[in-house]
């Protein structure tokens, strides 16, 4: 029996295949996918520069927010953030007061940035933040707040209230606040008339 044998195509038969419409457009695709990978990525570092300049995030709360801030370790450990803790260490009673300007110095003294603070009703520790003239503390209790005070007030604290929120409600907050950018422009105006001229 004779086989047929289909002849080898010549160099410019080959040109021609590889031209053809259906090799161009699987070529075409290919380095779609590659440069559409590779802005990808770009757009992931430009993102993580701009969103917020996480460096060692400090952290504070009094007696009353002392459980959910041993939450929030647990947090920052599983996402590999390393922090600071300026108290309080325990459940006994303490002042609210001492840790969160404790935690606004470390923030103005660049020690720290951002910072998270916690007590009862996180209001006693938001006043006490608010007393210094470089720090923005937001109250929040819920995602949406979170994400508002970052777009545009440019928080450098995020606050949380100890008894009123459990551990699931504070993820959803400080995956809204650490992964918001602000927005500046209009904003930065408002936020540069905030400081008390002396």
């Amino acid at each position: 029996m004779t086989r047929s044998l289909t002849p080898y195509p010549s160099p410019k038969e080959r040109g021609a295949k590889w031209l053809s419409g259906d090799v161009t457009q699987t070529l075409v695709c290919y380095l779609s996918f590659i440069l559409c990978r590779c802005r990808m990525v770009r757009l992931f570092y430009l993102l993580t520069e701009v969103i917020m300049d996480i460096k060692t995030i400090g952290i504070a709360s009094d007696h009353a927010g002392y459980q959910l801030k041993q939450y929030v370790k647990q947090y920052l450990d599983e996402h590999g953030i390393a922090y600071k803790d300026y108290g309080t260490l325990s459940e006994e009673s303490c002042d609210y007061s001492d840790f969160g300007h404790a935690l606004a110095k470390g923030i103005e003294q660049g020690e720290v940035f951002p910072g998270i603070a916690i007590c009862g009703s996180g209001e006693g520790i938001n006043m006490t933040l608010n007393k210094h003239q470089s720090i923005r503390a937001g109250l929040c209790w819920i995602p949406e707040i979170a994400h508002l005070i970052r777009q545009h007030n440019n928080a450098n604290v995020l606050v949380m209230p100890g008894r009123f929120i459990d551990n699931d409600m504070a993820k959803k907050i400080m995956d809204e606040f650490l992964n918001t950018e602000f927005e500046g422009g209009r904003h930065q105006r408002r936020i540069d008339k905030i400081p008390v001229c002396e």
